[in-house]
């Protein structure tokens, strides 16, 4: 009767872990897309940076002991002493690019950018499959580092107050200087190095092509309409309403014009308190001959730490029919955003509906 009681119950035990890292994956991912992204605030850098820290304890903690395991009786451990760490480990890796891939997708806005944040998706999900591979220190080091990396990126502009390409820089190189230090202190040192630092020139190459986004800002909003108005610290952007039957969308994807009305570009972007630059909204046409031509390059300034995001706005008037787009740039050319919108050669019709967007 017992033994058969301790039989079920195992079988259970086992259908359950079995059970957990997807459980484990879906709920976090559910806890950080409602709580994170909206902005970046120093609560968040710090509960990540808590993750980071376990996740080097437990590092430790394996290769010690490893090295450590002589005989046989002492590898002959239950499952919760010998796959626990790696499932923990698993775990903090798990949040780690939860977080980083929500704050990269909600930066993101072109093309590229893009691409990056779903490779941090692609790679969340392959860690759901990872655990007996995390027994392979070289993975582990690589994995380990760009958490360290991607995570400093946020970490350090926010002690400084500035997004200056040269602190992206230190803070990669920190990251990847932070791995090479645990795995010097590490008993036996396990594992190569070598791809970590591979990863760190990667990181770089890629923000010198303005694949990264300039974290930690985080776009929040970008439209263009019609008339501006600024009551009670809000700015009420006017925009053309659609039918009632396109009920999938609220805004007209074509702009009417009257004769000299401006147009009017509003982005709101999070920036963290006591950052303090300067953005810019790229205006540019598309040419059929010359492709995307820039027509103007306005700039703003921007002081962090409002929850709603800091808001800049910049017009145009007597703009030519077609396709347009509007970028929102750092200082030093970054790309934190990007609009497109078709301007009509038709004018807006007096009775045409609007409705009013608060930023």
């Amino acid at each position: 009767m017992i033994p058969s009681l301790v039989a079920e119950f195992e079988a259970r035990l086992g259908r359950i872990r079995q059970a957990l890292p997807a459980v484990a994956f879906f709920a976090g991912f559910v806890w950080d897309a409602l709580t994170l992204g909206r902005s970046v605030t120093a609560l968040d850098l710090w509960l990540l940076s808590t993750y980071l820290a376990g996740a080097a304890g437990l590092l430790w903690y394996i290769g010690q002991r490893q090295a450590l395991m002589v005989t046989a009786e002492e590898t002959a451990r239950p499952w919760w002493r010998e796959s626990g760490p790696y499932f923990l480990l698993q775990f903090l890796f798990g949040g780690l690019f939860s977080a980083l891939f929500i704050f990269y997708f909600k930066s993101s806005s072109h093309f590229l950018a893009i691409l990056w944040a779903l490779g941090l998706g692609g790679l969340l999900v392959a860690n759901e499959f990872l655990e007996d591979r995390y027994r392979r220190f070289t993975l582990t080091w690589a994995l380990f580092g760009l958490c360290a990396m991607l995570l400093l990126n946020f970490v350090l502009p926010h002690l400084v107050g500035s997004i200056s390409a040269v602190w992206f820089v230190l803070s990669t190189l920190a990251g990847a200087g932070l791995t090479h230090g645990l795995r010097l202190k590490t008993p036996g040192q396990p594992g190569r190095i070598k791809p970590v630092w591979g990863i760190a020139a990667a990181l770089l190459i890629a923000y010198a092509a303005d694949v990264i986004p300039p974290v930690p800002l985080v776009k929040r909003d970008i439209a263009v309409g019609h008339d501006l108005t600024r009551s009670a610290g809000l700015y009420r952007l006017q925009q053309e309403k659609t039918p009632w039957w396109l009920f999938w969308r609220r805004v007209e994807s074509e702009i009417h014009l009257k004769s000299g009305e401006r147009l009017y570009c509003v982005s709101a972007v999070f920036a963290p308190a006591g950052l303090d630059t300067r953005l810019y909204h790229r205006w540019m046409h598309h040419d059929e001959t010359r492709g995307w031509v820039t027509t103007s390059h306005i700039g703003f300034g921007l002081a962090g730490g409002r929850e709603g995001g800091y808001r800049g706005y910049t017009w145009k008037q007597n703009l030519a029919p077609g396709e347009w787009k509007v970028a929102v740039e750092t200082e030093n050319g970054r790309t934190v955003a990007v609009h497109r919108f078709v301007l009509s050669a038709e004018a807006l019709a007096a009775d045409a509906p609007m409705l009013d967007k608060d930023f």
